[in-house]
């Protein structure tokens, strides 16, 4: 089964739109709270003194998800490093994708990033099982200079999806940089689907470019994992408690 993994600031109080939920209803959703603590700070200190407040917010959070109609569990992490959790917790629960929250309320069109070296299979994939038989419309977008590749590959991927009972528009940028025409196509759609790999999107999860998107967009975006199968050689510090 699909799964998606979405990491929150949990006592932050960072929380999803009433949009995600419904978006991410057919799929499996792993919540996965986290913390980031000071060098010095012990995770088990922590623990003892927020997890309960943490939890009664992923309990919250993960009944969003059910309510919505997703099979949704939650995990809960104190600790030093953000990126490597997120690392390993999406190896752990074999995620097909992470999403970055954004703000928004129904999902009607969906804008999916084919642009740069990225496995445009497994974007696909998710993005049929993601759709599925529901009204939402999906644009296929691709920022190259190369105008005649770029045709067949958006052509190739409309009949992927197109075979999965998915007539999706193809959208095709060949002037400007791969990253601000993305984010101009954002603007018309409610969520962004990209490949983890995309040009100028490397650190997507962890940089001001998903913020960007996500703002412009003003709704989710949804980064599909290329491979985790080593992800979790980058696990936690031993510190770290789950």
């Amino acid at each position: 089964m699909t799964r998606v993994l979405v990491p929150l600031a949990i006592l932050e109080g960072e929380s999803v739109s009433t949009g995600l939920p419904t978006l991410l209803a057919p799929i499996d959703v792993t919540v996965l709270g986290y913390h980031v603590l000071p060098e010095q700070t012990p995770p088990d200190q922590a623990r003892l003194q927020y997890e309960d407040r943490a939890t009664a917010a992923l309990d919250d959070l993960v009944a969003q998800f059910e309510a919505a109609g997703a099979n949704a569990d939650h995990r809960l992490v104190f600790t030093h490093d953000r990126e490597q959790t997120i690392d390993r917790v999406a190896a752990e629960t074999a995620a097909d994708a992470a999403a970055i929250t954004g703000v928004t309320g129904p999902v009607d069109r969906l804008l999916v990033s084919l642009t740069g070296d990225v496995a445009v299979d497994r974007i696909t994939s998710f993005v049929a099982e993601l759709v599925g038989d529901r009204d939402i419309g999906v644009t296929l977008f691709l920022a190259t200079d190369d105008e005649p590749g770029g045709r067949e590959s958006l052509e190739a991927a409309a009949r992927t999806l197109s075979e999965r009972g998915i007539d999706a528009e193809t959208e095709l940028a060949v002037d400007g940089s791969p990253f601000e025409v993305l984010v101009d196509a954002a603007a018309d759609h409610d969520a962004v689907v990209v490949g983890e790999r995309a040009p100028s999107l490397q650190s997507f999860l962890f940089g001001e470019e998903p913020e960007r998107v996500a703002a412009e967009s003003v709704g989710p975006v949804l980064v599909v994992y290329e491979d985790r199968g080593d992800a979790a050689e980058h696990g936690d510090r031993p510190s770290d408690v789950t």
